[in-house]
């Protein structure tokens, strides 16, 4: 419980909230031994937040309660150092449990846990990765509030403009970053694997090795955004996991890989061939019939809806193929005993635990209830006539919140509370955008009406 570095006098606490935002205390490290034995007491109604900090008022948190406060206990025993911090400092990723010890429902982190004690219940352990694409920019980028490609230092002061996919050129010019990069990731005990420059100017992915931990793998990926969009300031760039960051270039996804493994270790859906087994067959077939619904968790912003075109490499409706990078739902090539589900709907800007745990909550109603899924895709699933398009996923923010609300599939697996205090925060940060008026409406109609 020590802290990683002797002269780190302070540390972070920090929940997650719904969007994926960070809320918590910075505390003198002279209480770490009592924050590790009570944990720190925050508002239960922080996780429902919208995404600016406002309180949300028709979630059943604020008043009806009279606000009352939650218990955040840390999550793993040791403090991590925050290598790109100015000033040394450490940092305790925790998760809400009501005063009485009982999870808080409404806490991601626990919808998640939640969700992977069923399949524990069946003897199952879901092993899950994540792969996550970012854009890194212009320092001023976050100033100005627009996206700017970034000038590489490294690579005589020419600006990043044109797609270069794959390009090893584009990372040797931003080495230091990289290093960096590798360099906390270590530190902070997130797998990261291999690094590829993207369809974006400035756009990578980052992918994180497979665990058997579900909870474990949503704090990698919450800690990898936090390490990125630090490290990138710290050597005055920004990087951001927003959707869609430049409207006519390739949005930044969150790919999730998935097996599952009985108690005795070995993958339920390796069959010891290409196709899989029933199991396997079964996820598809659940995951398939809840992704409409599920499709706010997967794009839980306006500006997630932008990735989700034609030819665009993000599905429009839900489809499933062997080797298919067209699918929603691709079973990559791999020998049998690593067979899985790449599930390829998520924006980046989507909450990790959020996330997993609507993936995970489709496959476990497709075992349980045994769902065959229709034929796969073999061709381009944007252009093939004869795949079922029954299931096509909602393309506006506003459809997908009504989806989502009235699911009693996701209300039977991820908590009836966690679905309303949701959909109160999303239809609250609806509102508050309907109410502005932007810049391209003043141009289009101001003088002209």
């Amino acid at each position: 419980m020590s802290l990683s570095a002797e002269n780190e006098r302070e540390f972070d606490l920090f929940i997650t909230d719904l969007n994926g935002n960070l809320r918590g205390k910075r505390i003198p490290v002279n209480s770490l031994d009592k924050v590790m034995d009570e944990g720190v007491k925050l508002p239960r109604s922080v996780l429902g937040f919208d995404f600016w900090g406002d309180d949300v008022l028709d979630n059943g948190l604020v008043f009806e309660t009279g606000d009352s406060d939650g218990v955040c206990m840390p999550v793993h025993d040791d403090v991590v150092e925050v290598p790109w911090a100015e000033v040394p400092r450490g940092q305790v990723m925790a998760m809400m449990f009501n005063p009485d010890g009982t999870p808080f429902s409404a806490d991601p982190r626990q919808v998640l846990s939640g969700v992977v004690a069923r399949f524990k219940a069946l003897g199952l352990t879901p092993v899950v990765a994540t792969e996550l694409e970012f854009y890194l920019m212009d320092g001023q980028s976050e100033e100005t509030q627009r996206p700017r490609p970034p000038v590489l230092v490294e690579g005589h002061g020419r600006r990043l403009k044109a797609t270069d996919c794959y390009s090893i050129d584009e990372m040797d010019c931003l080495s230091a970053f990289f290093t960096e990069v590798r360099e906390a990731c270590d530190i902070q005990g997130v797998p990261a694997d291999t690094i590829i420059s993207e369809l974006g100017p400035g756009q990578f992915e980052i992918n994180l090795n497979h665990v058997a931990n579900p909870m474990l793998a949503g704090d990698q990926a919450v800690m990898f955004k936090r390490l990125i969009k630090g490290i990138a300031r710290k050597q005055g760039y920004s990087a951001t996991f927003m959707a869609k960051p430049y409207a006519k270039k390739s949005g930044n996804g969150m790919h999730v890989h998935f097996s599952l493994l009985d108690e005795n270790g070995n993958n339920v859906f390796d069959n010891g061939g290409d196709e899989g087994t029933d199991v396997m067959r079964h996820a598809v077939g659940g995951l398939m019939q809840t992704m409409s619904s599920s499709m706010l968790t997967f794009a839980p912003h306006m500006n997630s809806y932008r990735r989700f075109m034609s030819g665009a490499h993000a599905p429009t409706f839900a489809s499933w193929g062997y080797e298919n990078r067209t699918v929603a739902l691709r079973i990559p090539e791999s020998p049998p005993v690593a067979r899985r589900i790449e599930h390829r709907v998520s924006g980046a800007d989507a909450n990790p635990y959020l996330v997993l745990a609507s993936i995970l909550a489709g496959a476990l109603y497709g075992i349980e209830n045994k769902i065959e899924p229709p034929a796969p895709i073999t061709g381009d699933a944007y252009t093939d006539d004869s795949a079922d398009r029954t299931q096509t996923l909602p393309n506006k923010w506003d459809d997908a919140t009504d989806r989502f609300s009235q699911s009693n599939v996701l209300k039977e697996y991820l908590g009836e509370t966690f679905v309303r205090v949701y959909t109160a925060a999303k239809r609250q940060e609806q509102r508050k955008l309907h109410e502005q008026i932007s810049d391209i409406e003043y141009e289009a109609y101001l003088g002209l009406l």
